[in-house]
């Protein structure tokens, strides 16, 4: 840590002083300018939101403030202390806790150790040793977890976090960044992953954390999460603040300008009919403790939409249909042919192709390049005897990324190097490569900017008008209303019901998810085609 001044102070200091002051920011990579001379305050108890397309700088700027990254010139100062650079430990020893995109949990610890084992570390200035209290840990940790609504059992604790679901990894998360009495919770996507039910706890989490005093950085691409909040906005494009100031001041509509510098509309982009002839039939489909007795059809060219809450088996659904994990019983009909869905290699096989929820875990090869995170669904047809024709895998991955517009000068990049957006475009590329018949996109714009998210919509509209059936599971319901010829509902392990677009609300949509808590609504209901 490089200090221009005397050491941190624990007290207050005068009220007057900003919490955090970011002043002139500039960070460099490679030649590429991330933030070009960012400056703001943070005020004590006061909510903000840092807002911007992906590659806006906003990841570049937390990591900075967290200590993750050093500036190449600037000044932050905490509490009128200024820093040239905060390390990691410094950051949290001043109170700043930070909530990333991409968890940053250790998979193989328990909940409990992900949950308190930073607060011990900071206590012990990074020099645990043997000093670890485990009956304080678990104590921590169970106060951190009662605050975000999850199970503070011992069995709960004791569960390795790599076992649990990603919403849940995203709430762990969450009671680690509040477990110690911190000045300033940042929180990257905190809702990416999460489900209404979830998402109305977080915000809840927010209000109380304001009462006490604590500030609040908040990072979405959901700007009406970010309007039921409140607060002051803060706004990056192209590495530089072009808008700041209370969020009073300005509409969805003028935030979304600030961040692209262009006008977005928001309308439905569904506009063609879907085909009538059948292309995935699936009869009584079930898996035991996930799902149970799901029936629908599918059509060539049409969006299916299908919503749920966490507990409510779509995950479970979209791994069984792509042959991640299969179901125990059911038929499914593939282009009027009855198939067997117990491998990945099955589907691809069929011409199922699937974009997961979790690309970072469950999707991308982050190190590789493009080429190859493309092309690994394709790899026999790009075999000559034993070995790989790299000449046609950059040829034909180039021509799909160019389709895609993915932003990127050549297709040996790291796909780790791309924006969110650009990200899942290349997870689409991938299916795109083996020709398939239906697409599953499982929460296909989470973590993605408006811009990204209208780009990735027109390319699902284009998918479908070209005769594939699309399957759209997602909890972001104005993405299916805007995207979908029909939407379902799951809850408990069941599709309740089917229903045209035409007609339905994203108000009527909340009631009927929010009804699976349910006993009785629950017992009431069915499956449909």
């Amino acid at each position: 840590m490089t200090q221009l001044s005397p050491p941190l102070s624990p007290s207050p200091g005068d009220p007057g002083i900003p919490l955090l002051r970011v002043q002139g920011v500039v960070k460099t990579f490679g030649g590429v300018r991330a933030l070009r001379g960012v400056s703001f305050d943070i005020h004590a108890g006061q909510t903000y939101h840092l807002l911007g397309e992906n590659g806006s700088g906003k990841s570049t700027l937390i990591k900075i403030i967290a200590g993750a990254q050093p500036p190449d010139s600037g000044v932050i100062e905490v509490r009128g202390v200024p820093y040239r650079a905060l390390d990691a430990l410094s950051a949290l020893e001043a109170g700043i806790e930070t909530v990333y995109q991409d968890l940053s949990l250790f998979p193989n610890l328990s909940v409990a150790e992900n949950v308190a084992l930073t607060a011990q570390l900071v206590s012990a200035r990074g020099q645990l040793a043997r000093g670890v209290s485990w009956p304080r840990l678990r104590e921590v940790a169970r106060a951190a977890l009662a605050r975000v609504r999850l199970p503070t059992t011992p069995a709960f604790l004791d569960t390795p976090v790599e076992t649990l679901p990603i919403a849940v990894r995203q709430l762990i998360a969450i009671a680690r960044g509040i477990v110690s009495r911190a000045s300033l919770v940042i929180m990257d996507e905190p809702t990416a992953a999460l489900t209404q039910r979830e998402v109305e706890n977080l915000l809840g989490i927010i209000a109380s954390l304001q009462r006490e005093g604590v500030s609040v950085l908040f990072v979405s691409h959901k700007l009406d999460e970010v309007f039921r909040i409140g607060g002051q906005v803060i706004v990056l494009r192209d590495g530089q603040k072009v808008a700041s100031g209370p969020l009073t001041d300005f509409t969805p509509h003028s935030v979304a300008f600030q961040m692209t510098g262009k006008t977005l509309e928001e309308t439905r982009y569904r506009t063609a009919a879907p085909g009538t002839e059948a292309l995935l039939e699936v009869r009584g489909l079930s898996r035991a403790g996930a799902f149970r007795d799901v029936s629908f059809t599918l059509h060539r060219g049409e969006v299916l939409g299908i919503t749920g809450l966490l507990d409510s088996g779509r995950n479970e659904l979209a791994h069984a249909l792509s042959g991640v994990r299969p179901a125990d019983s059911g038929t499914v009909v593939l282009g009027g042919e009855t198939v067997r869905l117990r491998t990945p290699r099955d589907g691809i096989r069929l011409g199922i192709g699937y974009v997961p929820e979790d690309r970072l875990a469950e999707g991308l090869f982050l190190d590789k390049p493009i080429r190859e995170n493309i092309m690994v669904s394709v790899l026999k047809r790009l075999t000559e005897g034993v070995r790989l024709n790299y000449a046609r895998a950059t040829a034909d991955t180039t021509a799909l990324s160019k389709d895609l517009q993915v932003a990127t000068p050549h297709v040996m990049l790291p796909v780790g190097a791309l924006s969110g957006g650009n990200q899942q475009k290349v997870m689409v590329a991938r299916w795109l490569a083996i020709g398939p018949k239906v697409l599953i996109l499982h929460g296909p714009t989470a973590g993605v900017d408006v811009g990204s998210k209208d780009a990735l919509y027109r390319i699902v509209q284009e998918l479908a008008a070209q005769g594939l059936g699309v399957l759209l599971i997602s909890d972001d319901l104005p993405e299916l209303l805007m995207n979908a010829d029909r939407i379902g509902v799951m809850q408990r392990g069941q599709l309740t019901h089917t229903a045209p677009v035409d007609g339905l609300s994203e108000a009527a949509l909340t009631a009927e998810l929010l009804e699976a808590t349910s006993p009785t609504r629950a017992s009431q209901v069915g499956s449909t085609a």
